[in-house]
């Protein structure tokens, strides 16, 4: 295990960290106890305070328990976009020792059929708008029951600071089919003594399923615990601190750091159900928001705004996040506006978002960051296995608390994706990494996302890196696409910022990019887009551009 990153450990912090065995329902119950009037969250105009939160926390559970005869370890379908009723629905589902699974709410029907056929799910807790998608599952599949919520009742469009979105302002309707959230409420069912374990199964959220079939990454109170208090650690997460909460609730990154991070510390969280730049700014100044962590192409919109500059955003304290690399500009954009560096971290569904970190006072742009508390990182070859020293290219694998107890019924898959070393069992991330002789890790890319051209590996994030450079260049994304003469070549898809549209051209940017990297990097093609297809959570869906690409190299030929 290399040590080396330990001499830029942040200061005033233990290098291990003793997880406690306290539950993620305790967590809630604990704040609770301390700061029951302290306002937990704020959403669209309306406040709740951790008592409210925790009472109907426990009146959901109650029904479920009393009703709808719930037992311990059952899995729950979650469908529904940030709202309080997500919140409310993750800790009641805990509290009777049930299992959370957390579907992206960009599902459609047959990818649901696909998750309760998996786990066998027999209940659902799903907001108005993604309704129609659950309903034609129930009776064809192990669905019995459905509670639907809707997001207006806990929201005020007069007390908000700005716009609200559709899904929030729609008003609810009439479904006597099945269970009214209002209902619920209303019964006033207490739930049996709890009696939840470090050890118990708490989510079953699943993999994108980029790579074939999606797959659940079974995770424990104590796996989850372990990445909650890391990065209340990490981050200085206080009770004082203020959560700007946009990144999914359902994604892993968003719920240790948005949701089960400020909990435990009994912050404040303001909450977004949809992605608004000016809403953000507005908040950040509103309710003096500290602490922000988001993806890369959110920040960038963000920092795209003309308005920007009419907000103070002076109580930011700390802006990170991952998913994908900072473009340097634009960190760089981020210090001048901000005088705040971003903090970069690294994980995966598997690990309950981090395993990598940077240090807050000593971060590097276009970095992982270096492994966090009790994590056990290295660099394998990817033919041998065998270890590998700094600045040289391989998997990285990882051993830590927050690691997964493997993927659900599928064992075959646990095998390919662990390997053993010096009597270790590490976990295979699939992503190509580097470390530095300071002991900071950089993704070099995923395994399968390299471009082959003429013999010549190219990384497509090293050429996004470069791209974003260019003064017109709102965001990038580089694919692969078929060439006779050279087996492959790079495409980049480009969003131009709005002051460039119409007057820099393709070629331009492609001379550009002949003065700043190797000749085989270089993109050979250039396509000018309004728009990425992008999950949820904003990643860009960079398989999805390139599919078009193979499909329309393929059909010029």
């Amino acid at each position: 295990m290399n040590s080396t990153h330990f001499q830029y450990w942040p200061a005033r912090l233990p290098k291990t960290l003793t997880v406690p065995k306290t539950t993620l329902y305790e967590n809630l119950v604990i704040t609770t106890k301390k700061y029951p009037q302290k306002q937990a969250l704020h959403y669209y105009g309306k406040s709740y305070t951790y008592k409210q939160l925790l009472d109907e926390v426990e009146r959901l559970a109650g029904y479920l328990e009393k009703v709808l005869q719930v037992k311990s370890n059952e899995k729950i379908l979650l469908f529904m976009q940030n709202s309080p009723q997500f919140i409310i629905s993750f800790f009641a589902i805990l509290r009777v020792r049930a299992v959370v699974v957390p579907i992206n709410p960009m599902s459609l029907t047959k990818d649901l059929e696909f998750y309760i056929k998996d786990c066998q799910i027999k209940h659902a807790l799903v907001s108005q708008e993604l309704y129609e998608k659950v309903a034609p599952l129930k009776g064809f599949t192990s669905l019995q029951n459905i509670i639907v919520t809707t997001y207006s009742d806990y929201a005020s469009e007069e007390q908000a600071i700005g716009n609200l979105p559709p899904e929030v302002k729609a008003p609810r309707q009439t479904l006597s089919q099945d269970i009214s959230w209002q209902e619920v409420q209303k019964t006033g069912f207490s739930p049996s003594p709890y009696t939840g374990l470090a050890d118990d199964v708490a989510a079953i959220p699943y993999t994108s399923g980029t790579t074939g079939l999606p797959k659940g990454c079974v995770h424990t109170n104590k796996t989850i615990q372990a990445n909650t208090v890391s990065a209340y650690q990490w981050m200085n997460v206080t009770a004082d601190a203020v959560a700007l909460t946009t990144l999914p609730l359902f994604h892993v990154t968003g719920l240790i750091h948005s949701l089960l991070a400020p909990i435990y510390a009994g912050s404040t969280i303001i909450l977004f159900t949809r992605w608004d730049r000016d809403y953000a700014a507005k908040a950040i100044e509103q309710f003096q928001c500290s602490h922000w962590i988001n993806i890369s192409t959110m920040l960038i919109d963000f920092l795209a705004n003309p308005n920007l500059k009419e907000y103070d955003l002076s109580s930011l304290q700390v802006i990170g996040g991952g998913g994908a690399t900072v473009p340097q500009a634009v960190g760089e954009n981020l210090y001048k506006r901000t005088g705040l560096q971003y903090v970069e971290g690294y994980g995966l569904t598997e690990t309950m978002s981090h395993t990598h970190f940077n240090p807050p006072d000593r971060p590097k742009m276009q970095c992982l960051g270096i492994p966090s508390f009790n994590t056990d990182a290295r660099i394998i070859d990817i033919g041998t296995g065998k270890e590998l020293g700094p600045n040289q290219e391989g998997e990285l694998v990882v051993n830590g608390p927050q690691v997964f107890k493997g993927y659900y019924q599928r064992d075959e898959e646990n095998k390919e994706a662990h390997i053993e070393i010096d009597g270790k069992l590490f976990f295979r991330t699939g992503d190509i990494v580097k470390m530095d002789e300071e002991g900071y890790f950089f993704m070099v890319d995923r395994l399968k996302r390299m471009i082959n051209a003429s013999g010549f590996k190219v990384w497509p994030t090293e050429v996004e890196s470069i791209l974003y450079e260019h003064p017109a260049v709102q965001q990038a994304c580089i694919v692969s696409a078929p060439d006779p003469r050279r087996g492959e070549t790079v495409k980049a898809y480009i969003i131009l910022k709005e002051n460039a549209k119409g007057k820099v051209t393709e070629q331009e940017i492609i001379e550009w990019a002949k003065g700043k990297m190797a000749s085989y990097k270089v993109p050979k093609i250039v396509e000018f887009r309004e728009t990425f297809p992008t999950t949820s959570s904003g990643k860009i869906l960079w398989r999805v551009l390139q599919k078009e690409a193979m499909e329309q190299k393929t059909a010029s030929i």
